[in-house]
């Protein structure tokens, strides 16, 4: 038998062997043929699905890992940021270090007191926006909080803390010498 697209393959017969026109309309809206559906066996699904959990387990061990020991500090050389006297205690400045990267932010906590942190908010890469007065940073797109000195999340949806700059005051200057990630 041959149609249009070429010849036609025989179509399997319903297991309740009754023409075409007499089957349920369920079975003329959705045919299956059965000469042409892929059988799967119980241990291939089984194999499958062991294999697939592995994977998932492996992941999740390793988001594990790189919470438990995933900080690190990546050390660069030193960048003068800011001089002592340039800000007031309470302000901010934005810098990158090192060249190249996501925009940092130094803040004056003290008189020769600062913080640097990334200044992208760790859930979604809002800027965030230092509140010195209340000792922390906030990111205004989702209401996020962050502790000053920790960087730590203190609410909204942040889980991670965020990357800290690290910092030495030498001769007036504040200088970047490194970047200490959060755990991912």
């Amino acid at each position: 038998m041959t149609g249009d697209r070429g010849p036609l393959e025989p179509r399997s017969v319903p297991p309740d062997r009754a023409p075409d026109t007499e089957q349920p309309r369920w079975r003329r809206d959705f045919p299956i043929d059965w000469a042409e559906d892929d059988y799967v066996s119980r241990r291939d699904l089984i194999k499958y699905v062991v294999l697939t959990s592995g994977a998932f387990a492996v992941g999740h061990l390793w988001l594990v890992y790189k919470s438990l020991f995933g900080r690190r500090e990546a050390r660069a050389p030193a960048l003068p940021v800011a001089a002592v006297s340039e800000l007031p205690v309470g302000g901010a400045k934005t810098f990158t270090y090192p060249e190249g990267s996501t925009p940092r932010l130094l803040v004056k906590t003290g008189p020769r007191a600062f913080v640097a942190y990334d200044q992208q908010c760790t859930h979604l890469q809002c800027p965030v926006i230092p509140a010195v007065e209340q000792g922390k940073l906030h990111c205004p797109c989702h209401n996020g909080w962050f502790d000053l000195h920790t960087g730590a999340p203190l609410a909204g949806p942040p889980q991670r803390r965020l990357p800290r700059v690290l910092l030495e005051v030498r001769d007036e200057t504040v200088y970047a010498t490194g970047v200490e990630d959060s755990a991912t």
